[in-house]
């Protein structure tokens, strides 16, 4: 009976572009989804596939094809041609080899990033669902610049696009506002556009209350904001178990963190991270470092292991009684620490609703791509940080990092950003809850691949 009840689930295959800010959320998506009664296989890449931990118990199963690189790769522009045609190959055969041995395929979640992926379902009568890992602002953007609405290279000061509000042509993601700088990234971003009408739905990572102008995109496509795509127990505590992400590609120094945090007072810590993927250059590095310093805050700083060479000399030494540098941590435990008072991040989207989901306010430092409209949300929209300005040669100075920490940590419209980040937490927990906006679209989209 058992196997009989497993069979005929509605089966999904997940395919997320192999970066650890694309595969939380859409691991987490396919949690949801489990919960719901969906089967779900999670396709990887061969590389990525071996920092999985072996679980025998896990609900979800793994597949894996490869990107051409299968002992890894940095993402360059040959990482990115690679991928699309030997991933794009090895899907095909996949799904083949699926349904050649009679397993059914109701819908092939697919990451924007991975256009090529819905080509590849639509051979074999496969549904797609396109699955936005970015903000809907952000995608909106490139939506207008793909179909040109918007040209580029943006010739005027402001941009204007509807739903959202007047941006200055620097507030745009960096793909965007230096038009031309990575061509290859920018191909990826906009080529998300390139066949979502064909698409049979739209999944956004995002919730309804947070970025409400997605009703224009409701007009164009099948469209379900599905978000926050945290783990159940740092929002609505329905998915027994469900404590984090559950695949690191960087290992956390868990003991480490939590144990220094635990002898800290309430909100006195300034957490730091920019990331898996941002570098930092040398001097930007040392501005921070300084700048922490100044502050005479305790402070919590994730410099990858291959990024601590950037460091002053001396800098961890000198620092020893107020601060703890590590190469990676569980952010998510850090955040919803009693300790943390703010939260100096890149702005990466999922840090961004990160923040906004445990309620902490933000100084915002953002490097490229979307995370500089990402800070533009996060200080003038959502209210719940500041950005930090750079100079004329784009380095953030050591006297603005101590500003801008201390504006959120002591000042009063430090108290306004705290206020605000407790109200969109709460706000992010009623969404996914039940009978919340997020909620009723994936019981919409369960109900589409049951009928499928």
């Amino acid at each position: 009976m058992e196997k009989h009840e497993r069979a005929c689930k509605p089966h999904v295959l997940v395919l997320p572009y192999p970066a650890q800010g694309h595969i939380n959320p859409m691991l987490q998506f396919s949690k949801r989804l489990v919960s719901k009664g969906v089967k779900a296989t999670l396709i990887t890449t061969i590389s990525i596939s071996k920092f999985m931990p072996a679980d025998p118990n896990s609900l979800i199963d793994v597949e894996t094809i490869s990107d051409g690189f299968d002992d890894g790769r940095s993402h360059d522009e040959d990482f990115l041609r690679s991928f699309k045609a030997v991933g794009s190959q090895t899907l095909t055969e996949l799904i083949k080899k699926l349904k050649d041995s009679g397993v059914s395929i109701n819908a092939l979640i697919y990451d924007g990033f991975l256009p090529w992926a819905l080509d590849a379902a639509k051979q074999f009568g496969v549904p797609g669902a396109l699955f936005f890992t970015q903000s809907c602002a952000v995608n909106s953007i490139y939506f207008y610049v793909k179909s040109g609405k918007l040209p580029v290279p943006l010739s005027e000061p402001t941009v204007s696009v509807p739903g959202l509000p007047l941006l200055k042509a620097s507030e745009t993601p960096s793909f965007v506002s230096s038009y031309g700088s990575y061509p290859s990234w920018t191909d990826i971003v906009l080529n998300q556009f390139s066949n979502i009408d064909e698409a049979d739905w739209v999944l956004l990572n995002t919730f309804y209350e947070l970025e409400k102008q997605v009703d224009w995109m409701a007009k164009l496509w099948r469209l379900g904001t599905v978000g926050p795509t945290l783990p159940s127990m740092y929002l609505d505590k329905r998915l027994e178990d469900d404590k984090d992400y559950g695949i690191n590609l960087l290992n956390p120094n868990k003991t480490a963190c939590m144990s220094w945090l635990h002898n800290k007072p309430t909100g006195s810590v300034v957490y730091v991270s920019f990331g898996s993927m941002a570098e930092l250059g040398e001097e930007q590095m040392g501005e921070i470092a300084w700048g922490l310093k100044r502050s005479n805050c305790y402070f919590l700083w994730v410099v990858r292991a291959l990024e601590q060479a950037k460091l002053p000399k001396n800098f961890i030494e000198e620092t020893s009684d107020k601060g703890l540098v590590v190469p990676w941590c569980p952010q998510l435990e850090v955040l919803v620490h009693e300790s943390i008072g703010c939260f100096v991040t890149h702005c990466g989207f999922n840090s961004v609703l990160e923040a906004l989901c445990l309620g902490v306010a933000v100084v915002a430092v953002p490097q490229w791509t979307d995370q500089i409209t990402n800070a533009k949300y996060v200080e003038d929209i959502w209210g719940t940080g500041i950005r930090t300005e750079a100079d004329g040669n784009g380095i953030v100075k050591r006297e603005e990092v101590e500003k801008c920490i201390k504006e959120v940590h002591e000042g009063e419209t430090g108290k306004e950003m705290k206020k605000n980040a407790k109200k969109w937490k709460n706000l992010a927990k009623e969404a996914i809850d039940a009978g919340g906006s997020s909620e009723k679209n994936i019981d919409e989209f369960v109900a589409y691949l049951v009928s499928s």
